[in-house]
This record gives structure tokens, sequence and C-alpha cells, in this order.
């Protein structure tokens, strides 16, 4: 079955306890204070298109497609990218809150985080190659078996990532944060 074609429309506040978003391939579409939490936009698929200010918590996103994607400003609390459709996958995050969110082994080479909080994410045997994470909190993010080849975290914060099981030539980290890569020695760094 052929889902309709809708471009370059906004969507302000649609709250989708009250009505279902018609399934469909949304193109240069913006969504404004929009409210898909705990909902389902399962098998949708977003081709250039901005999440404004949305709540998008523990949505069903089995299937759907993001393709060069901005989410600014919002909340995907509990959100499992990893069930999302891979192909062709991109976005940025901007100013959101990722808490808990799952991004279990994706290739998301390049995504942008900027100034985000994402407090236990999933990044397990995920490909974050040359991944921005500016000003973000990665407080009880999981790096395990992820490929961080060329990621910048030199303005990240609250982050531990294990060198020996994560792959981190090229990746690019400043002080004093550095010392969240020797976490899990259990060691003592004083600053002079």
């Amino acid at each position: 079955m052929q889902h309709p074609f809708i471009a370059d429309k906004t969507f302000k506040d649609f709250n989708n306890v009250k009505q279902r978003l018609t399934k469909a391939e949304y193109e240069n579409c913006i969504f404004e204070r929009c409210n898909f939490a705990d909902g389902d936009l399962a098998n949708q698929n977003f081709m250039e298109c901005k999440f404004i200010a949305c709540n998008l918590s523990n949505t069903n996103l089995t299937n759907t497609i993001f393709k060069d994607c901005l989410f600014k400003e919002s909340k995907m609390v509990g959100v499992k990218f990893s069930d999302c459709n891979s192909f062709l996958m991109s976005f940025t995050f901007e100013n959101c809150i990722l808490d808990f969110a799952s991004f279990y082994q994706l290739k998301i080479k390049n995504t942008r985080f900027i100034a985000s909080k994402l407090e236990g994410v999933d990044f397990t045997e995920t490909d974050l190659s040359g991944c921005q994470f500016d000003r973000c909190d990665l407080k009880g993010a999981i790096f395990q078996h992820s490929l961080l080849e060329r990621a910048d975290f030199r303005t990240a914060f609250n982050y531990s990532l294990d060198p020996e099981i994560n792959r981190i030539k090229k990746a690019l980290f400043a002080a004093p944060e550095v010392v969240g890569l020797l976490q899990k020695y259990d060691i003592v760094i004083e600053q002079q």
C-alpha cells in the first residue's frame, strides 16, 4: 500500500493522544510543539523534517525512516532509535533530552549532538565515527564495543568510556573531562 506524500507542511500543537498522525511520507515538514509521547509513529518516513519543541518520549518508531532530520528543543526519553529503519538514517539533535534512548548497533556516523542531555543512552556497538558531542551531558551513557574514531568529546562532560573495549583512534578529548577514560581503574587524579 502506497502512503500519501506530504511536503512543505507545518504541523503545530498536534496531539497524538487526540488523533494519530496520517501514515505518510513527510518531506521538508515542520512539527512544532507536537506531542507524540507514548504514541505510534511506526512505518513513517520523515525526510528533511524539523521537530521543534516536540515530545516523542517512548514513541514507537519501528521501521520509521529519519533522513536529514533536525530535532531541536525536543524530549525523546526512552526512544528506541535502534528500532528505526537504518536506511539513509541521519539526524541532528540540538538542545534535546534523550535520556535512556537507544542507538544500539546503529551506524550514525557524523551525527551532531548539540547541548543535549544523553543520560543513560545506549550506544552499545554503535558506529559513532566523526560524531560531535558538543556541550552534551553523557552521564551514565553506555559505550561498549562502540566505534568512536574521530568523534569529538572536547566539550562533552560526565562521560565514562573504556578505551580497551571501544575504538577511539583520533577521537578528540579535552581536560579535565578526559579523566572519564580512566574511570574504570578507580584511581585518584589530583588537579594541581
